[in-house]
């Protein structure tokens, strides 16, 4: 009778024992899932950034093409204003000296110094269709047409790619920092992407117009 019991107890162990290994494995296997589960979240979010990026990139990389392209069309234009087209020169001449190395920024004071410079030629290409209002020889060249029509269409654009990045940006920012999710960028080395200035009253995705008569 004692051995019976104690045979019975040593089963009762053994499946005491079993459960207990079995909850432990079952506890790893969802912390190994829900890891999982972070890791391929942040990648994703890591990339929806790096393409928000590259839209950008390629935007900026559209009108720093079209600038010289102007620049020329707008010399023939009798006696126009030389200052202006000096500014507009200097200024893609200040994106070039400002471009930042492939991938994503990961320095937030080159970053703000490269947006700086293209905040620059923004405006002084504004500046630029302002006073081609005065020159209505110009305002009547088709190839001067297409390329305001080219540069509105980019800015309009660049205005979005800059909104999608900043979205994106800041739930990448903000996955990483959260708990689990902070411990998994840890250990696989995500770091926080710089976050981009824009001023204010460029916030916001309007449609962009030189407002140019034609």
């Amino acid at each position: 009778m004692r051995a019976s019991l104690v045979e019975t107890q040593r089963g009762n162990a053994k499946v005491g024992c079993l459960i207990a290994a079995g909850v432990v494995v079952l506890l790893i296997l969802i912390v190994a899932m829900t890891l999982v589960g972070r890791y391929n979240a942040i990648v994703g979010l890591q990339e929806k950034t790096e393409a928000a990026w590259s839209e950008i990139d390629n935007q900026y990389k559209r009108r720093f093409d079209l600038v010289p392209q102007l620049v020329n069309t707008v010399k023939g234009a009798a006696e126009f204003e030389r200052s202006t087209l000096e500014a507009v020169t200097e200024a893609r001449a200040s994106v070039g000296r400002m471009q930042l190395p492939p991938g994503l920024p990961s320095d937030p004071a080159k970053l703000q110094a490269y947006m700086q410079a293209q905040q620059g030629l923004g405006a002084a290409l504004g500046r630029l269709f302002a006073v081609a209002e005065q020159y209505p020889q110009l305002k009547a060249t088709q190839n001067f047409l297409g390329l305001q029509d080219q540069l509105e269409g980019t800015e309009n654009r660049i205005a979005v790619a800059r909104r999608d990045y900043i979205d994106a940006v800041r739930q990448y920012n903000t996955t990483i920092r959260r708990f689990p999710s902070n411990f998994v960028a840890g250990w696989f080395g995500f770091e926080k992407v710089p976050q981009m200035e824009v001023p204010a009253e460029e916030r916001e995705t309007p449609q962009v117009e030189f407002d140019f008569d034609q």
